[in-house]
């Protein structure tokens, strides 16, 4: 009996533990920035969304620094800066901006346009030449949110929609930089740089337009905590890895996942109702993710 080469085998047959593994590992960052919004609903100060971003990142980011006591070196410096920039800073206050201007399921349907903005990235930057089920995954994704949360009577601003794609291009960009720019350091220095240099962008805008937060309350705390260590600290870690270790366009099809999750908290811990279309949606976008995985891995670290 013959048995066939390693390389002649399906690749569904080849799917490793490791693989598998990142896969998983990644989706927990959507998941749990699907918590964000509840979380900040219900645990945080209201009026103060973009110091409120810049605050889930910058402590935890400060104080990383400080106990792995590594900075930046050379032409890491200005990667820092465009990478802190275009993963943290920018993209929380673009996103803060939608958020306030536009229901939130016009938001979060412009924002799935990310994954095909990372494909277009992908391309131009890391030369990966789009395969046609990253796109069709990109496509159905974008869809699926749209029947998530697009209602009919959705209201169109013109600067929040503006606001809301410029995110997507923000985070799409960062994501494929990212992959392209491979830090010399470990992987919790790289997030720690990022997060303690984006929010530090973000803190002097934040306190122009917004002003301080007079009080904080034991709830405030709990939640900012739960932002800072789990929906961001660890969060960004596990996307970095993921971005590392996955096709970038497989990364930004999980990204999806988001605002599922955020849908699912709604209906299940706050009283909000969940419509057939809306489950519809669910399942287009769990099938674009899906689908989204099944693309080669142009890397598959174990």
């Amino acid at each position: 009996m013959v048995l066939p080469r390693a390389e002649e085998v399906a690749p569904a047959a080849l799917a490793p533990t490791g693989a598998f593994s990142n896969i998983l590992l990644t989706a927990l960052a959507p998941i749990s920035w699907g918590t964000t919004y509840a979380v900040a609903t219900e645990f945080l100060p209201p009026g103060h969304p973009l110091l409120v971003a810049s605050l889930r990142s910058l402590p935890i980011g400060f104080l990383l620094i400080v106990g792995l006591r590594k900075l930046p070196r050379g032409i890491w410096w200005w990667r820092m800066l465009v990478l802190g920039g275009l993963n943290i800073g920018v993209f929380q206050a673009l996103l803060f901006v939608a958020a306030y201007r536009l229901p939130g399921g016009v938001a979060a349907t412009a924002g799935a346009i990310q994954p095909l903005l990372v494909v277009c990235f992908s391309w131009l930057i890391l030369s990966e030449k789009p395969g046609r089920r990253s796109v069709l995954a990109a496509i159905a994704g974008f869809i699926g949110v749209g029947l998530l949360v697009l209602g009919p009577s959705a209201r169109l601003d013109a600067v929040g929609l503006m606001a809301a794609i410029a995110g997507a291009v923000a985070m799409g960009l960062g994501t494929v930089l990212t992959k392209r720019w491979r830090p010399p350091v470990s992987l919790i220095v790289f997030t720690a740089w990022q997060l303690a240099i984006g929010g530090l962008l973000l803190l002097p805008i934040a306190l122009m337009v917004e002003g301080p937060i007079t009080e904080l309350s034991k709830t405030n705390l709990w939640g900012f905590v739960y932002l800072g260590v789990i929906g961001t600290a660890l969060a960004y870690a596990l996307w970095f890895r993921g971005i590392q270790r996955l096709k970038t366009s497989s990364v930004a099809a999980l990204g999806l996942l988001s605002p599922v999750v955020a849908t699912l908290i709604g209906y299940l811990f706050l009283r909000q109702t969940l419509t057939p279309v809306q489950l519809v949606g669910v399942i287009v976008v769990l099938g674009s993710v899906l689908l989204g995985q099944q693309t080669r891995q142009s890397r598959s670290l174990h």
